[in-house]
This record gives C-alpha cells, sequence and structure tokens, in this order.
C-alpha cells in the first residue's frame, strides 16, 4: 500500500521556521516529480513548490518564492519543506503529492497530474 506521511507541522509565530517531511512508503518515488500543496480556512487547494525527480529542478509560487526551499532525499524516499519568514497567511494544512515515474526531469504544478497525496500536516503561523 503506497503511503505518503507527512509531518513537521505545528504552531509558529510569524517570523519562525519549520521543515516539513513527508515520508514514502509502499514503492519508490525517486523517478517521480513530487509536491507541496497548501489549503487554507475556506481557500482551495493551491501549489507551493513542486521539484523533480532528480530535484535539480524546483518550482515555487509567488507567495513563498524566496521563503521556501524543497528538497527530496531519494535515499530515503522522503521530500522536505523548509519554510522561513513565515507568515500568518502561510497558515495552511500542508499536503505532499507525488507522480507517476517518468524519465523527464521536470517538474509538474497542476494537482491532475499527481496521483498520490499525504492526509496533510496543519500548519499555523500567530501573528
Amino acid at each position: 500500500q503506497v503511503q505518503l506521511v507527512e509531518s513537521g507541522g505545528g504552531l509558529v509565530q510569524a517570523g519562525g521556521s519549520l521543515r516539513l517531511s513527508c515520508a514514502a512508503s509502499g514503492r519508490t518515488f525517486s523517478n517521480a516529480p513530487m509536491g507541496w500543496f497548501r489549503q487554507g480556512p475556506g481557500k482551495q487547494r493551491a501549489i507551493v513548490a513542486a521539484t523533480s525527480r532528480s530535484g535539480r529542478s524546483t518550482y515555487y509560487s509567488d507567495s513563498v518564492k524566496g521563503r521556501f526551499t524543497i528538497s527530496r532525499d531519494n535515499t530515503k524516499n522522503t521530500l522536505y519543506l523548509q519554510m522561513n519568514s513565515l507568515k500568518p497567511e502561510d497558515t495552511a494544512v500542508y499536503i505532499c503529492a507525488a507522480g507517476s515515474s517518468t524519465w523527464r526531469d521536470t517538474y509538474t504544478v497542476a494537482s491532475d497530474a499527481y496521483d498520490y497525496w499525504g492526509q496533510g500536516t496543519q500548519v499555523t503561523v500567530s501573528s
């Protein structure tokens, strides 16, 4: 059974940092693009960051560019999101996702391109 399990969320003050992890099990995702999405209160799910299978190609939404860093350790089958300079508007459930294996070393930002989803981890940023 394929599982993506996020961890590392919590309550932090504005300006603080958190590091999210997404541990995959059931299959390897070393050949698949992966990404982080978030869904804030009353908002639709939106892409935050994405990475190619090697990690060399990355994407960030404008709202997090320069503050968040996506990375992956394919030897551990784990995806990370380092979040710095957090703002109250970053408050959301953060969800990791994985696509299908591909020979292309490119990221994808479309949610319907992802086949596997975690349950999410809550991040709350207080002002």
